[in-house]
């Protein structure tokens, strides 16, 4: 039955695979192999299938090659997009510092400017007081000089009449009469001088009222240039406070008790910034007011510049590098199951250099254990970084740094399977995430 079917699969076949001989000769007799149309088919089935597989290997092998190209590609994109955006902000940052400053200056030029012209309408109007005395004086006296004027040419007129009456002029009476005659002229000379005295006084009292106007609508003028200066200054301590405010809050830091520990430590007589100012009248002015309000506002921003100075928002690596293993649980790369990865890996060259990430003070310096070549830095707030796998150190222990210098040399020490850094944050002698701290300032610097 078997051989029968196969003979009728190979008649079947015979037409696309004849049957096929071939000869081998030798010098004694000559042999043949016959290749049937099923072993034919069969061959070029398994053939067909090897090449079919062979192609689509190499089409497998060289899409995983292009995706690798292209996620290479896309991550270094990535990477330099990320700087670019990073050195933008940071020069944005910087502008924005230089207009703070620059405002600050105007607006100090402009309090001395309203203080001049305050002290200047104040004399004016003591002149203007003055002047307003001075002609009630002269109006009351002139009053007075002309009453008394006219009283006597009143009695002159009445003597000279008795005199008339009684007929003589070496009277005592007549003498008296010659006596108030001389005594009305000097009088009425009196008058004429203060009389010009007194044109002289209105004069000078309208010029002073001129000035006056003057000197208020000058004042106006000032008071609505430097109520747009003030609301300018407003809009910018607001629109930099807020970035500021919430870059803490991301980091899981109260801002108000960050900013009275660091006005504690910065504490001095004055303060960093201006006393209140209170005007002549011993009040204080809406203006001094909101000038004191800008004033604490810079120095809000004052206390957060130190303050994000001395917290780990920077990144402890720049140039070529990569993300390699975050913060959590993990597969070991050393095979020995699940652990606890209590920092971030940074992957990159050799000899990379590390920048600390905050001001603070080297704990740590040397080799510890599986941590190879290791640095700590303790900051403010209870806050401790760790940069481990070092190749060479470049700082001692007790020493002092600041953000951005370099501590040391990207290497591959400890137990570490390739060259890299591990970075941990400890707050409190507890482990947090760095990515926390560096994701919370990456909108701000």
């Amino acid at each position: 039955m078997p051989q029968r079917f196969f003979q009728r699969i190979n008649h079947a076949l015979e037409r696309k695979f004849p049957e096929q001989r071939v000869f081998l000769k030798s010098d004694l007799e000559t042999r043949f192999i016959r290749l049937r149309p099923l072993t034919q088919a069969v061959a070029v089935s398994v053939g067909s299938v090897l090449i079919a597989w062979t192609l689509i290997a190499t089409a497998i092998l060289m899409i995983d090659q292009l995706s690798a190209g292209n996620a290479r590609e896309q991550a270094q994109r990535s990477v330099a997009e990320f700087e670019r955006r990073l050195d933008a902000l940071s020069r944005e940052r910087d502008e924005r510092a230089m207009e703070a400053l620059r405002a600050q200056e105007r607006f100090n030029q402009a309090l001395a400017k309203v203080s001049e012209m305050q002290s200047l309408l104040l004399a004016s109007e003591d002149r203007r007081k003055e002047v307003e005395t001075g002609l009630d004086v002269v109006q009351l006296t002139l009053r007075r000089t002309i009453r008394e004027r006219d009283e006597a040419r009143s009695e002159a007129a009445t003597l000279k009449g008795e005199l008339i009456a009684s007929g003589g002029e070496g009277s005592p009476e007549l003498a008296r009469a010659r006596d108030d005659a001389a005594t009305l002229d000097m009088l009425a000379t009196t008058l004429g001088a203060t009389a010009v005295e007194r044109d002289t006084l209105a004069e000078a009292t309208l010029a002073a009222r001129a000035e006056a106007r003057a000197v208020a609508e000058a004042k106006r003028a000032l008071e609505k240039r430097n109520d747009e200066i003030f609301r300018k200054l407003e809009e910018a301590v607001t629109v930099s406070m807020e970035p500021l405010d919430k870059m803490f809050r991301a980091a899981g830091l109260k801002p108000d008790e960050v900013l009275r520990q660091v006005r504690r430590g910065y504490s001095g007589s004055g303060g960093p910034l201006g006393a209140m100012r209170i005007s002549t009248k011993g009040v204080v002015s809406d203006e001094d007011l909101r000038a004191n309000a800008i004033l604490s506002g810079l120095d809000t921003m004052a206390l957060y510049r130190l303050a994000a100075a001395r917290l780990p928002f920077a990144m402890p690596v720049k140039g070529g590098f990569r993300f390699t293993s975050g913060f959590g649980y993990r597969r070991d790369p050393k095979g020995f199951g699940t652990r606890m990865h209590s920092g971030t890996d940074f992957a990159g060259s050799r000899g990379t250099p590390i920048l600390v990430t905050a001001d603070g003070v080297v704990t740590k310096a040397g080799w510890h254990s599986g941590y190879g070549k290791m640095v700590t830095v303790r900051h403010a707030f209870g806050i401790e970084t760790l940069y481990a796998h070092m190749s060479e150190i470049r700082v001692k222990e007790g020493q002092t740094v600041s953000r951005g210098d370099r501590i040391g040399d990207m290497g591959s020490t400890g137990r570490s399977t390739g060259t890299h850094l591990h970075y941990e944050v400890h707050v409190n002698d507890r482990p947090v995430n760095p990515m926390t701290y560096i994701k919370a300032a990456s909108n701000v610097f």
